[in-house]
């Protein structure tokens, strides 16, 4: 399908350069709406065509597609999610001002939420992902409206499978497109089972057996779950929490407030879920407020200035920024503590201030000075305490461990409801500005591929997710109507699954006791691992060297696979022999260190990606202008 934006009078002599995005989700959105943006200043009368390549519709990609369930959530509020730039974002380009998703759904979007049956979420909702899907489509056509005639814009609802060194990209259909310019916004990639994953699927299979590896709840077959069956679920993540959704209302069972406490009531073809992970606790919900003066602050300790002077090169994650991340988080949270809520400390902020500036959260001078200076436990911070709530916590049975993540579950609904907290949320803020930082020293190099791979990609990445990125509250406290009415156990910490003749029999260290079932669910993504890949187009690249990967060794042995895509500091794809591709452009979740990849932007909050997305387009543009080459026809 071809679209052309507000038709002018396109140049008869000048040869129209050609742009190929793979990928058309919300990445690619953002980087065509900075290109709409700058594209009078700096693209002049010069005609282009993009072409945007990918199996489903433009604008939500395959995640935030149409076609799923209506039950599944975002785990954002409708106001902390925008597509558009403001007045807060640091960029070259001009801003141009569009709708957050709070707006749009009472505005543009009023009509088309009313069309497809959807009710409009208020502010503070956490909106279905279906209303999100017809956001990002709407952004989609106006993002194209709004590029000058010169510019065409044709979509192709299929995959790249190939990409020469000359800039041909092949499609599956074997249509072939000669590109100036590529831009690979991926998204989340699917990838291989391991061989640990294989042999549960075989074994399974042998026996009778239902194994589910991981994957995208929404994707997966959940039909050999049968009804009043055990099932030990690994992963207490988002993926988990769609899984609950989807077996539960999912398969027609209902909620009421009506005796005042959420009750669940099952159609009766729910299984019963025991369920644990490393941590053995669900994510923290989100936060259910906001407050005056917590907006997101440059980092004061993790800067780059701080990295420069720690010396050139590649530095020690554990050693030398791992400490840093530590004092930067402690450092939000206590001082958001004693500025708020100064009724709740013995000290000034100067004296406490001078002791944290001078130490780091484990010495014991801090966590003396913590003790006195901030006399409620609730009111401090640490870092190891809140990674792993249960670590070295034992339990007589299963009965007491129920109780214990049940308790947990219900101060975190009360905590992150209450701005008397607000400590939280500036903890919230700081972790989204670190994770800007370490973006850019990855693509500076500052980091080693064993760092960049264990450390951020998997550790620090699990650690953000578990207390940044959990659920909406209503969906834990439906966990907890669900553990009621007996549908949902809890199978504890570090929870390891092993095969006794005919099922699966789960166990976690800290309490005693098996769980058996016919059935075991790994409800988690897949690890990120490029080596691994099943897009043909990221193989085939990898195997010509136009994308770099290796795989890591750790130093204990152990295969930490490929990790994520290379790119430099412009995002510019890294060869395998190390050298930079001018052409090849990578963004989104699936490159390391892209700005941006932990969600989507809220609106007044400088997001690191608008950022990105606008200093890509810009190159773009410059590229397409100053380029040597006559430009070449899209086929």
């Amino acid at each position: 399908m071809t679209t052309t934006a507000p038709l002018d009078v396109l140049s008869s002599t000048a040869t129209p350069a050609t742009v190929v995005f793979v990928g058309g989700g919300p990445r690619a959105v953002g980087v065509l709406e900075r290109f709409a943006a700058s594209a009078d200043e700096l693209l002049g009368s010069r005609p282009v065509r993009v072409h945007v390549v990918d199996p489903y519709p433009a604008g939500g990609g395959r995640i935030w597609r149409r076609a799923q369930s209506r039950l599944l959530w975002m785990n954002s509020m409708a106001s902390d999610v925008t597509i558009f730039t403001d007045e807060s974002v640091e960029c070259e380009g001009p801003v141009v001002a569009g709708p957050a998703l709070d707006q749009w759904v009472v505005g543009a979007g009023a009509t088309v939420l009313e069309e497809a049956g959807i009710e409009p979420p208020g502010a503070m909702d956490f909106p279905p992902r279906l209303v999100q899907a017809e956001y990002l489509a709407w952004v989609w056509d106006r993002v194209v409206k709004s590029l000058p005639g010169t510019v065409t814009v044709e979509t192709h609802l299929e995959r790249a499978v190939d990409l020469s060194e000359e800039h041909v990209v092949r499609l599956e259909s074997g249509q072939e497109i000669q590109a100036d310019l590529v831009v690979l916004a991926l998204g989340y990639l699917d990838r291989r089972p391991t061989e640990e994953e294989v042999a549960w699927g075989n074994v399974a299979e042998e026996r009778g057996l239902t194994y589910l590896g991981p994957g995208y709840t929404a994707d997966v077959d959940l039909s050999d779950l049968k009804p009043g069956e055990n099932v030990i679920v690994r992963g207490l993540g988002q993926a988990f929490i769609d899984l609950l959704v989807l077996l539960t209302e999912g398969r027609g069972g209902w909620y009421d407030e009506c005796s005042g406490l959420l009750t669940y009531h099952p159609s009766g073809d729910e299984p019963i879920l025991y369920a644990g992970s490393r941590r053995g606790v669900p994510y923290h919900a989100k936060l259910g407020y906001t407050v005056a003066g917590t907006t997101p602050v440059p980092t004061r300790y993790l800067t780059k200035e701080a990295l420069e002077q720690l010396g050139d090169g590649v530095l020690d994650y554990t050693q030398q920024i791992r400490p840093l991340i530590d004092k930067e988080l402690t450092y939000a949270h206590y001082r958001q503590l004693f500025a708020a809520h100064p009724e709740r400390t013995t000290w000034t902020w100067e004296e406490f201030f001078t002791v944290l500036d001078r130490t780091v959260p484990t010495d014991e001078a801090f966590r003396r000075a913590a003790a006195q200076a901030v006399p409620a436990e609730a009111d401090h911070f640490d870092l190891a305490a809140v990674d792993r709530p249960l670590a070295g916590v034992g339990f007589t049975g299963r009965a007491q461990l129920d109780q214990t993540v049940v308790q947990l579950i219900e101060n975190d609904l009360l905590r992150r409801a209450d701005p008397q907290h607000s400590p939280d949320l500036a903890v919230f803020n700081a972790l989204l500005s670190v994770y800007s930082v370490l973006s850019v020293a990855i693509t500076e190099g500052r980091l080693s591929d064993e760092d960049r791979v264990r450390h951020v990609e998997t550790d620090w990445h699990g650690f953000f997710s578990f207390v940044a990125s959990g659920p909406p509250p209503r969906r834990l406290e439906e966990l907890l109507a669900l553990h009621r009415a007996g549908l949902i156990r809890f199978a504890g910490p570090d929870l390891t699954v092993a095969l006794d003749n005919d099922q699966f029999v789960g166990s976690s260290p800290a309490v005693p006791g098996e769980i058996r079932a016919r059935a075991f669910v790994e409800a988690r993504l897949p690890r990120p691992d490029v080596l691994a890949s099943t897009d043909p187009l990221l193989t085939g690249l990898l195997d010509t060297g136009l994308l770099a990967a290796d795989e890591l060794i750790a130093g204990d042995g152990t295969s930490l696979g490929g990790g994520q895509l290379k790119a430099d500091s412009q995002c510019r794809a890294i060869r395998a022999d190390g050298s930079v591709h001018d052409e090849l452009f990578l963004l989104g979740p699936s490159v390391s260190g892209s700005a941006g990849s932990s969600g989507f932007s809220r609106p007044y909050f400088n997001g690191p990606g608008f950022r990105q997305n606008d200093a890509v387009a810009r190159r773009l543009l410059q590229l397409l202008t100053t380029s040597t080459k006559a430009g070449h026809h899209g086929s």
